[in-house]
């Protein structure tokens, strides 16, 4: 296995295998590369434990650490994704709110594990780098929003 020169560490307390997993039954380009297991006993786990989990979110390498509950997760980071339609949103939204995970406001969701998650519809950052009154309402409607809804956003655009 080749080490990236970068790449996403996450702390999970003890399931880091599971969100790998997760994400990649969930996100296309998405995989769990490798599974490495403690050689000895550590001060949240066993020798034999999944320790450490390479994997990769989109295309995107990651690895998941097994550093016991110590570690929280926060919106400071977050995984944003790209979407073109309502379907896709709804896809992606759906199965990261509906397996154990949380809503949140404009767009932002989290998972079980504590990750957040943006899934930010194409249309809206796209309205938003073209600023001006465009750009206005198209922040101003996914200011009442949860989940975006593709829709109001392109109606937003239009005025």
């Amino acid at each position: 296995m080749t080490i990236p020169a970068n790449r996403i560490c996450l702390m999970f307390d003890k399931d880091a295998e599971a969100a790998a997993r997760f994400y990649a039954d969930t996100f296309p380009d998405s995989s769990v590369d490798a599974i490495h297991r403690a050689p000895s006993d550590y001060p949240s786990g066993k020798a034999g434990d999944v320790l450490v989990v390479d994997f990769r979110v989109m295309g995107m390498p990651c690895v998941g650490v097994n550093g016991g509950a110590y570690f929280k997760h926060s919106e400071a980071f977050s995984f944003q994704v790209a979407t073109d339609t309502q379907e896709e949103t709804d896809a992606y939204w759906d199965a990261i709110v509906g397996n154990g995970g949380a809503e949140n406001v404009c767009g932002w969701c989290q998972d079980k594990w504590g990750i957040s998650w943006q899934i930010t519809p194409r249309t809206l950052t796209e309205a938003m780098s073209a600023g001006g009154s465009e750009a206005k309402r198209a922040f101003d409607a996914m200011m009442t929003m949860t989940k975006i809804d593709v829709a109001a956003i392109n109606a937003a655009r239009k005025g």
